[in-house]
């Protein structure tokens, strides 16, 4: 069987067109997806029922056929297991207990205690092996140790990140005491993937971008090192990717920094810019902008296959800069697609 084509990219191989993946594929702008969260009747019920999460990670590869599908779960799943409180309000996103002191980050619980809350995570990794087609490349993720300390500090995303960069500044000890303890549980909850069936990892930096000299070094460079490292040392041949978002100059060099396979480019960067200062260590990803999706037209068209042409030179897989949004239309995906596979 021909090896599939992400993990032929992620090797390095440059293929006549590159395959391709949407992030938050699977999400609200599918009304099938939008049915089968009914069903759950809440999100994190959806996330922590193994066969409507599977369904839900299945439906875009229905629809569309991507080459890969990414497992459908949350990055503050590995903060509920360490046990902060999680939960979601509608409309507003998702709320956690904050973790803000010493105290709190050494009555987390212990890394190893994390598979209990997270076995139905494992669970449709599972069903997943068994369902998809056997062309598509299944990806695990989780977020980035400083992305989910934003969250686990403020108790809620905001818009500069201003709560963790003040408890790093303030209380340097205990800030970094809650980064050892997620890139550790990151690593446990990453390995249990891919021993469920992940063939990909992920590792989702969203916050990336607001970190700044030295800080990026110690909180977005050396954790995400630190977690590939170990990773591949448990499972040779693992390929990962990283997404910095918004990194900017940070993501030259960032491959060879960390050790990823593959850098996940966001659409603040032109791709003839990132071709020749990120692509040239090594596979990239990205990097169309979301907005596509819902404007569409020949505009669409023509910035795919730009995206396209700037990265034909090297390893590529074709994705969005951020995640699809909920107001996007389903019909501008399939267009994409078909510019992406027929030019």
């Amino acid at each position: 069987m021909t090896e599939k084509t992400i993990l032929r990219a992620l090797k390095g191989e440059v293929l006549p067109r590159p395959p391709i993946w949407m992030m938050r594929q699977a999400g609200r702008y599918l009304p099938e997806y939008r049915a089968t969260r009914a069903q759950a009747g809440d999100f994190l019920s959806l996330c922590y029922t193994p066969e409507l999460a599977a369904e839900v990670t299945l439906q875009p590869i229905r629809r569309f056929g991507f080459d890969a599908a990414i497992l459908f779960a949350d990055i503050l799943l590995l903060p509920q297991a360490l046990g902060a409180e999680l939960w979601f309000t509608t409309g507003e996103g998702p709320r956690l207990s904050t973790t803000v002191t010493m105290h709190d980050v050494e009555a987390l619980k212990p890394v190893a205690a994390i598979h209990e809350t997270l076995a139905p995570v494992y669970s449709t990794l599972r069903i997943l092996t068994e369902e998809l087609p056997p062309e598509t490349t299944l990806i695990g993720f989780a977020g980035a140790p400083w992305t989910v300390a934003t969250y686990m500090i403020a108790g809620r995303g905001t818009p500069d990140q201003a709560p963790a960069h003040a408890l790093k500044a303030q209380d340097r000890e205990t800030f970094q005491a809650l980064i050892d303890r997620i890139t550790e549980g990151t690593i446990e909850y990453l390995s249990a993937q891919v021993y469920a069936g992940a063939e990909v990892v992920k590792l989702f930096d969203s916050w990336a971008g607001s970190l700044t000299g030295q800080d990026f070094q110690d909180f977005a460079v050396a954790p995400a090192a630190r977690i590939i490292a170990e990773l591949k040392a448990r499972h040779p041949g693992l390929p990962v990717i990283a997404f910095p978002r918004e990194a900017g100059q940070g993501y030259v060099g960032f491959a060879k920094a960390t050790g990823a396979d593959c850098v996940a480019l966001d659409n603040s960067v032109t791709p003839e810019w990132a071709a020749g200062q990120v692509q040239v260590d090594g596979c990239v990803q990205g990097n169309l902008a979301p907005g596509h999706m819902v404007t569409g037209g020949q505009a669409l068209i023509d910035e795919t296959r730009r995206v396209v042409s700037a990265f034909s030179g090297g390893p590529h897989i074709f994705n969005l800069g951020h995640g699809i949004t909920p107001d996007a239309d389903p019909e501008n995906v399939a267009l994409m697609i078909r510019t992406v596979r027929e030019g």
